[in-house]
């Protein structure tokens, strides 16, 4: 198996509810460390960074009424009905 590479102090984006979860377990485990090195205090700098950017976005998009009062399907911009071709 191979071994695990050493943290490089950079995070990926957090762009779905599983990589929250799964940053947010990483983070932990991280600040439960006693003996970071520095690489490792950029990482879990930057995987909070993260963390609250998909924080702040899932806020403003739980906040929009539009979304919450119409479950029904999406329609796309030309899909209006009239044949303009």
């Amino acid at each position: 198996m191979a071994k695990r590479a050493r943290p490089n102090g950079f995070a990926r984006p957090v762009t779905t509810k599983r990589d929250y979860e799964n940053a947010a377990a990483v983070a932990k485990r991280l600040s439960k460390q006693s003996d970071r090195d520095s690489a490792a205090e950029l990482r879990l700098q930057s995987l909070l960074k993260e963390l609250d950017k998909y924080d702040e976005l899932e806020d403003e998009t739980a906040d929009d009424p539009e979304d919450l009062s119409y479950s029904g399907p999406r329609r796309r911009w030309k899909d209006n009905g009239s044949d303009d071709n």
